[in-house]
């Protein structure tokens, strides 16, 4: 058998694409990962991302996995739940993947979940659907998650906004349920140390115009919390400062992640956010990183990039242990959620509901120079780090599960007016 690459294939024809190269050797065992991500569309820019920063690490070990060779599928599900299942199932039973991967949006990881077997276990490095490794968990045995969930940064965030003398904050978000996590958890965690969340607002996902929601941003607030994701992230900055608004402005990681910084001006300078990556992650495993993604691919690596690369390392350790040789889905499970990783972000361990544990890095936007490069750009400039940060965050874990996962209405906004 051969293998044929297709990773410099346009993304409008890379459904059902084999990204792997070099011949099998007689007797391997072969690896069969079956990727869903949205490559064409509103979110094609994540999902080149996500498919760049998977490949790159497979680019690297020559798809070799322990000995095993890495078949790569690769299926675009357009950022809409139903057809990441259908393109899951097709997956599963036409190319009879061991695992399959992927998913961008929290609902797309909710309705993966259930499509997950035993002979077929998802792998989640993006979709950060809180309730998959909460009160769900022990609905998906056959999940396990390599990136985070929704409220995980906003745990710390929370804190570190009352840590600077925030008071009363008008939250703005996108409506579903990835908003209402990070949301959600950025609320709990801010006025539990004594803060006020005094507005709630709901764009529709995909809104470009903010003019109908920016007058109505409370005066009394004392700054912006903004969770944006795809074009929304680049079209909200701009429009809140050509509003002329003069107050802080914060938010969840995706409103300024670097798959769309760049695009970006100096509207956002001085915005800070919270996530476990920064490309400006000033270490010498990151720098090598960027270097080397921003030479093959000729941007800056994201977060969907950098936990691509690390799912696909993690992936790649259980089966050098098992020398190549596949394990079987739930004993993968196990063996993954047991090891600890010097990753990309930092160190990251599992807690005991497959979960990731890990840095988070409170991020202020510069321009700057980095690493080398001639050119001053924009930079999300990590301020502060809290370190070994688990999806309960600063919370009792076994109080945490007794309230309801969050949600538009969860918390209630008791100082909305």
């Amino acid at each position: 058998m051969r293998n044929s690459g297709c990773s410099k294939i346009g993304l409008g024809l890379l459904g059902g694409c084999l990204a792997f190269a070099g011949a099998v050797p007689a007797g391997a065992d072969e690896l069969r990962i079956g990727y869903i991500a949205p490559t064409t569309g509103i979110f094609a820019q994540v999902g080149k991302d996500m498919v760049d920063g998977f490949q790159l690490y497979l680019d690297e070990v020559k798809n070799d996995f322990g000995g095993a060779q890495v078949k790569f599928i690769v299926e675009d599900e357009q950022g809409k739940p139903d057809t990441a299942v259908t393109k899951a199932r097709k997956l599963i039973l036409q190319d009879k993947v061991q695992m399959f991967a992927g998913g961008l949006l929290a609902s797309s990881g909710y309705a993966l979940a259930p499509v997950s077997t035993s002979e077929a276990i998802y792998v989640i490095p993006v979709s950060a659907a809180d309730d998959l490794t909460q009160r769900q968990l022990s609905n998906f045995p056959y999940i396990i998650r390599t990136g985070w969930t929704s409220s995980q940064p906003s745990h710390p965030f929370g804190q570190w906004a009352c840590d600077q003398g925030y008071k009363k904050i008008a939250a703005i978000g996108a409506d579903y349920a990835f908003g209402y996590e990070v949301i959600g958890g950025f609320q709990k965690a801010f006025e539990n140390c004594g803060g006020q969340i005094v507005q709630k607002i709901w764009p529709p996902l995909g809104t470009k115009d903010f003019g109908p929601y920016l007058p109505s941003l409370r005066q009394d607030a004392d700054a912006i919390f903004t969770l944006m994701v795809g074009p929304m992230s680049l079209q909200f900055p701009k429009q809140l400062a050509a509003a002329g608004n003069k107050k802080p402005v914060i938010g969840g990681g995706t409103s300024y992640d670097e798959f769309v910084l760049p695009s970006m001006g100096d509207e956002v300078i001085g915005h800070v956010s919270a996530l476990q990556y920064s490309a400006a992650l000033d270490t010498p495993k990151n720098a090598e990183f960027v270097r080397k993604y921003r030479a093959k691919y000729g941007k800056v690596p994201s977060y969907y990039s950098e936990t691509n690369y690390t799912t696909a390392q993690m992936i790649h350790e259980v089966l050098k242990r098992n020398k190549g040789k596949w394990p079987g889905g739930p004993e993968f499970i196990k063996q993954l959620s047991a090891l600890k990783f010097d990753t990309l972000r930092g160190p990251v361990s599992f807690d005991d509901m497959r979960n990731p544990v890990q840095n988070i890095y409170i991020k202020k936007v510069e321009r700057k120079k980095m690493f080398g490069y001639d050119k001053e750009e924009l930079w999300n400039t990590v301020i502060k780090t809290y370190p070994n940060v688990s999806q309960f965050g600063q919370f009792d874990k076994a109080e945490f599960l007794t309230q309801p996962v969050y949600g538009r209405d969860f918390p209630p906004c008791k100082f909305c007016e």
